[in-house]
Order: structure tokens, then sequence, then C-alpha cells
């Protein structure tokens, strides 16, 4: 009879290696992983570099700036010394009727603005990708130029426009017996936004034109087939197909809307209706540099900042929820 004897492995005793093949491979991948981050930190440096220089260096000094206010004691005779006066600045512009009316004016503003740009220039597009417009690049040319002219031009030749006793568009509309004051109580904000709609319309047209440009033609063509019409095309296929693109715009427009300040600043120059404070940005702008209270302009700086941040998450949250479908929330 053979007797098998059974090797028995002591307790505690060192397990074989694994194949060289195996360990070779988690290093080749951690080498890999290691050049991917390094790749990554090299492409995304300058963007670090300058998001840190332009945004963050500035916010913080806003930030800091705005817990500090000059104080002269001793009744006002004294020397001038920075003292720390904490959320006073702060409180000092949240109180403020006119900081307060300002951010009504620009409420006002993005109320008539931002509709008549994102469904004026998204109009526009639609018409240029269907075909109607003849000559599409040089009517892309002609809509994007005024985009080209620096907005202290534009406000320059509105203003001219606007100014009664020199401007050809009043005297016509006088001699048809049509009389209107473009910077009166009732017409200046309105006013503003014809200046910014004729100098940032066709920017946003072209972009928007460029997405519509990357819809797959089969799928228009399928709608087509089914027998949708052109404004059914327009409005039920290839509007829900730049969505991304119209939103980008609505927050890039909004973002810019809520720091209005060259028009009015300019228009202020003929229009007693504008006030140094018009707007959140002109009251930053007087409290710096006519008052020489840089602790409230950085105050107000930072309460934009949040409301700018606030309102565009609004927007990107109430976007995103759209695209969910309804039985996934």
């Amino acid at each position: 009879m053979t007797t098998t004897t059974r090797s028995r492995v002591p307790t505690g005793a060192t397990r074989a290696a694994p194949p060289a093949s195996s360990t070779s491979q988690a290093r080749a991948r951690r080498a890999a992983g290691r050049r991917r981050l390094t790749a990554c930190g090299v492409l995304m440096a300058p963007f670090l570099a300058l998001l840190v220089t332009v945004f963050l260096i500035p916010v913080g000094t806003a930030v800091y700036l705005g817990f500090y206010s000059d104080d002269q004691p001793g009744l006002g005779f004294g020397p001038e010394r920075t003292v720390f006066v904490g959320l006073r600045s702060y409180a000092a512009v949240l109180t403020d009727p006119t900081f307060l009316g300002g951010l009504g004016t620009v409420a006002l503003y993005c109320l008539i603005y931002l509709p008549l740009m994102v469904v004026g220039a998204l109009a526009l597009a639609l018409l240029l990708d269907s075909g109607v417009v003849r000559l599409r690049a040089l009517a892309q040319l002609g809509l994007f130029l005024p985009h080209a002219v620096p907005g202290i031009i534009a406000a320059l030749i509105w203003l001219y426009l606007y100014t009664p006793g020199i401007s050809p568009v009043i005297e016509l509309l006088a001699r048809a017996d049509v009389t209107i004051d473009f910077l009166g109580i009732h017409t200046v904000v309105p006013s503003i936004v014809n200046i910014a709609l004729w100098s940032n319309l066709g920017y946003n047209t072209v972009v928007f034109y460029a997405a519509l440009r990357a819809v797959p033609r089969e799928v228009i063509e399928a709608s087509v087939v089914d027998g949708a019409g052109p404004v059914r095309t327009a409005l039920q296929v290839k509007t829900p197909l730049v969505r991304a693109s119209i939103v980008m715009v609505a927050i890039f427009t909004l973002i810019w809307a809520l720091q209005l300040f060259t028009e009015p600043m300019l228009l202020s120059q003929s229009s007693p209706m504008i006030s140094s404070r018009f707007s959140p940005s002109m009251y930053i702008y007087d409290a710096a540099f006519t008052r020489n209270n840089y602790g409230l302009a950085a105050a107000a700086s930072v309460v934009l900042l949040v409301c700018t941040i606030a309102l565009s998450y609004a927007v990107t949250r109430f976007t995103s929820r759209a695209d969910v479908p309804e039985e996934a929330r």
C-alpha cells in the first residue's frame, strides 16, 4: 500500500511572490497614471495662473478691504487711519436705498434685455440656417460688425441719436408730429437696452448659427419627410438640439447685464434721469473715485459678485432640471 504524505505549510510561512509580469504591469499602470497627472497639471497651469491672478486675488482683496474703512479720530481733525469695521460697510451697502434702487434698475434691464437678446439672436440664426437669407456670409459679417465697435464708441453714436436738437432721428419724428424723449424717465432703460442689443445681437446670432450648422442634416431631413413645415422644424427640431448654446448665451448675457456701466455712464452726461449711482457698477465707481470710500466700494463689489453667482447658479440649476426626465426626478 502506498502512503501519500501531505506537505503542510507552516503557519506564518511567506506566500509565493506574484509573477514578475503582473508586478511590471502594475508599475506600468502607476507610471502611466503619474504621466497623465503631470500632463493635466501642465495643461491646467496657465488656466489656474489666470484664475488666481485675475479672479481669486482681486476677490480676496475686495473681501479684505470690505472689512476696513478710513477713519479720522478726534472729531475728524486727527490723522486718517485705516481701522477694522467688520460688517459695517456691507450693512451700509445693503441698507443704502440708492444701491438697492440700482439693483432694481438692473433687474428691470435684465427682464427686458435678456429675452430680447436670446430670442432675437436665435430667430436671426434660424433664418440664416433656413436658407431664406441670401449671401449668408455677408449677412453674418453685417450682423457681427456692430460688435466690433467698442462699447464707448457705440454709446457715443447712440447718444448723438438720442440728444434733442442734433439727432436726425428726433428731427424726422418731429416732422411726422411724433415727439419722444429717448432719455426720459420711462424710456431711458429701453434706450439703454437698444444700445446693448445693437452691439451684441449679431455676436450671439453667429454663436447660434454655428451651433445650428452642427445639427445633423439627417435629423432635419427626417422631420421634413414626416411632414414638418419650416416653422415647426425650427421650433421643435432645431431649437431643442441647440439648447446647450441657448443656456450658455443666456448665462453670459446675464453676467454681462449685471455689470451695466458704460452706456448709462456716458448717457448720464445728457440725461438727469441717470444719476451717478444708476446701476451697482456706477455705485461702486462713485464710492471709490468720487467719495474715496474704498471699503464701501469693495463691499458693494462683493455683494454684486454674490448676486451674480447666485443668479447664474439659479439659471444653471433651472436648465439642468429641465433636462431631467419627469420620472427621474
